[in-house]
């Protein structure tokens, strides 16, 4: 593996520090249309070039799946992708993917690592400001990593520290732009955790130090500029007339004066805004409305961008530490009774390509076949009496999920799904994303709908499943399943020391395996996400990067907002 800034580790799936809303075969029964006919995506497909030069100025609004509560003090903060999406206005991180799944510079100019990758040097881009004038520099980067890893006495990262924390034994600055990071560990994919998928930006000094209102006093050095948040109802960003980029012609980025971001938790809502012209741009992972958008892009009612590229795994998250999940016989007795094909087709119109683990096609680990397991009616009702013989109960336990429309309608899929097995489904609703995570946190489900895992490198996955702890419940607060497997935590050992990218890929694989038959995670399909627009919005991927290579083409972290620019 080179040592150089650019770390190639082959396109798929990486682990994104947010947890997402499952919308695992979420949809109506209604099917696909003649067009369409429920075919999933492969990779990217829908931005059509124009010879129209970009106009700057103007504004959008730009519907959100979710609010962001907690805000954006981006070391505590807990993003989905709605949160993602809006940081990634505001902050620029270190490092950013590229269209061919490669971690290249960003606000960094390069990033080299000594022989055994226990050593990182980050050299920085001259002349960059945050948007109260600050200058970027050895020192604002030095103390927003050690916040990052809990080592900083301003900042009190709930989950980062998980990440960085056992990893980081010191940050220090060796120039006035240049960093050096010493590692306990070796770690060749450390790049991809300063991209973190848009969630490691760079915070202001006054930011940064503010112990009172770090979460409102966003100040980046993105191409936005934060000027309003209210709760449920929208954030304002402005344009940063300072910002250090500018397109091929001299033009200076971003585009846009102002983009306001609507949450809109109701999907069909939000579609229906767009059409009405109340909203410019949206994302969506819903099936209905990817599938609806197909027609409409195809007519020229609207545009759109559909990916599954880079993309997330949806699937039931067992709380493996308590009844019924800590007994391997009841989540076999679940992952067979449940008819995936059959949901995929009646509530997701055939859209998603259904998942054989927790890497997509094209990452290092990825099976077509990792022996999970299939529908099995009989054999899941037989399970279901041999647990209650070795336990003297039935299966039964409550599924925790969104309550939105499309949520709704899946949890009321798999209750029916699993009583035909002989088990006992109870419905949870909840009204917010944010609820979901923090009863995730704390382990307190027994099942929830989840979505995660997109884009980059797979060893970013070790954050989610490694155990430290040699017997018991797993001492590692992302693991929220709470499991703790001593093969899963070797293999992910293996895989974050090696460089060699042939055994990786073997490492991995053996980890899929395990995966499909230890059943910690029942997984459902790998998600399609959307990048709806008005025709007149241009740009969705955005200008090359830095170093002159393509955009990533993902949508599952969000994309770029500074190509965008609206016809006048």
């Amino acid at each position: 593996m080179t040592n150089r800034y650019r770390v190639r580790f082959a396109k798929g799936v990486a682990a994104v520090l947010a947890a997402g809303l499952l919308a695992a075969a979420c949809g109506s029964d209604k099917p696909g249309t003649p067009d369409s006919t429920n075919k999933p995506t492969s990779g990217t497909v829908g931005e059509k070039p124009t010879d129209k030069k970009p106009q700057p100025g103007g504004e959008i609004s730009y519907g959100l799946e979710a609010d962001t509560a907690g805000g954006y003090c981006l070391p505590e903060a807990q993003l989905a992708i709605a949160g993602i999406q809006v940081a990634r206005a505001v902050y620029d991180t270190l490092m950013i993917p590229n269209a061919d799944g490669e971690i290249t510079p960003n606000l960094a100019k390069s990033m080299t690592a000594n022989a055994d990758n226990t050593e990182w040097t980050i050299e920085l881009r001259e002349g960059i400001v945050f948007h109260d004038g600050t200058k970027l520099d050895a020192e604002i980067v030095r103390d927003n990593l050690l916040a990052y890893a809990g080592l900083y006495a301003a900042r009190s990262p709930l989950l980062f520290k998980f990440v960085f924390g056992e990893y980081t034994k010191g940050v220090e600055t060796t120039g006035p732009l240049t960093v050096k990071v010493t590692l306990n560990k070796a770690w060749p994919a450390y790049p991809w955790f300063l991209y973190g998928s848009g969630r490691i930006g760079i915070l202001g000094r006054a930011q940064l130090d503010d112990a009172a209102t770090c979460n409102k006093n966003a100040i980046g050095t993105g191409p936005f500029a934060l000027k309003e948040a209210v709760p449920n109802q929208r954030v304002v960003v402005e344009k940063n007339a300072s910002y250090w980029q500018k397109d091929a012609d001299g033009v200076q980025l971003p585009y846009l004066d102002k983009i306001t971001f609507v949450p809109q938790e109701i999907e069909a809502d939000r579609l229906t805004a767009l059409k009405a012209d109340d909203l410019q741009i949206m994302h969506t992972s819903s099936s209905n409305n990817i599938d609806d958008l197909r027609t409409l892009s195809k007519d020229g009612t609207l545009a759109s961008i559909e990916s599954n590229k880079f993309g997330e795994v949806s699937y039931l998250l067992l709380n493996g530490t308590k009844p019924p999940f800590d007994n391997i016989k009841a989540r076999q007795a679940v992952a067979y009774a449940q008819d995936r094909q059959l949901g995929n087709e009646r509530l997701s119109r055939g859209i998603a390509a259904l998942a054989q683990g927790p890497y997509a096609p094209g990452t290092p680990g990825f099976l077509e076949d990792a022996g999970y397991p299939e529908y099995d009616l009989a054999k899941a009702k037989s399970l279901v009496a041999e647990y209650k013989a070795e336990t003297g109960n039935d299966i039964e336990f409550t599924y925790t999920f969104s309550s939105d429309p499309e949520g709704v309608r899946t949890a009321e899929f798999l209750q029916t799904l699993m009583k035909e097995a002989g088990i006992t489904v109870n419905l949870n609703p909840v009204g917010d994303q944010s609820t979901l995570i923090n009863l995730a946190i704390g382990r307190g489900q027994q099942a929830i709908g989840w979505r995660n895992h997109p884009g980059g490198d797979p060893d970013t996955n070790y954050v989610w499943w490694h155990c430290d702890a040699k017997e018991g419940p797993c001492d590692n607060l992302v693991n929220f399943g709470g499991w703790n497997d001593p093969e899963i935590n070797a293999l992910l050992e293996q895989g974050r020391a090696s460089a060699d990218q042939a055994e990786r890929k073997t490492i991995y694989e053996n980890l899929n395996r395990e995966f499909a038959k230890k059943l910690w995670n029942l997984w459902s399909n790998y998600t399609n996400w959307s990048i709806a627009s008005s025709p007149k919005v241009h740009g969705i991927l955005g200008p090359p990067l830095p170093d002159g290579s393509k955009p990533s083409d993902g949508l599952a972290t969000g994309h770029s907002l500074l190509g965008l620019w609206i016809e006048q």
